[in-house]
């Protein structure tokens, strides 16, 4: 089953569909990945948290973002505690708000797992999401790199 591609397109006066459920599903990907939690008004959760802290310092030597105000209490779901380098089974890393995002939005898959690596010299956060397909039980994968701006 085709979807159509998310955000929605028109071309000559149809909507743009997609040609595979891949193809539906990494544009939802995109659009999730790249979307800051709190910009869409009818659902201020959607997106990925990380694009909130995007411009945040980074503390390469605890792997976390640096708190700036750090006499303040910090709670334990607080985003300076979070591990940028991860992946989903580690419950303190920003790659389980990412599994945790694609669970609830991107209900197309099913065993998702999510996996985040900085790399310092380069500046960049690769990504991988996998899955399964629900629809198919083909596996799925989505690969991107956010680039950091510090």
């Amino acid at each position: 089953m085709k979807g159509l591609i998310t955000p929605i397109g028109i071309k000559k006066g149809e909507l743009l569909q997609a040609k595979s459920d891949k193809e539906a599903i990494d544009a939802f990907m995109n659009m999730l990945l790249n979307s800051t939690c709190g910009e869409c008004p009818i659902d201020s959760d959607f997106g990925f948290v990380f694009n909130n802290v995007r411009f945040e310092i980074f503390n390469e030597r605890e792997g976390v973002l640096y708190n700036s105000l750090p006499d303040e209490d910090v709670d334990e779901d607080d985003l300076y505690t979070k591990k940028i380098s991860g992946n989903s089974k580690n419950i303190n890393t920003f790659a389980t708000e990412l599994k945790t995002a694609v669970e609830r939005y991107e209900t197309r898959l099913e065993n998702v797992t999510a996996t985040m690596s900085y790399v310092r010299e380069e500046r960049k956060v690769y990504v991988t999401v996998t899955g399964i397909i629900r629809s198919t039980q083909e596996k799925y994968k989505y690969d991107t790199i956010l680039n950091i701006w510090n």
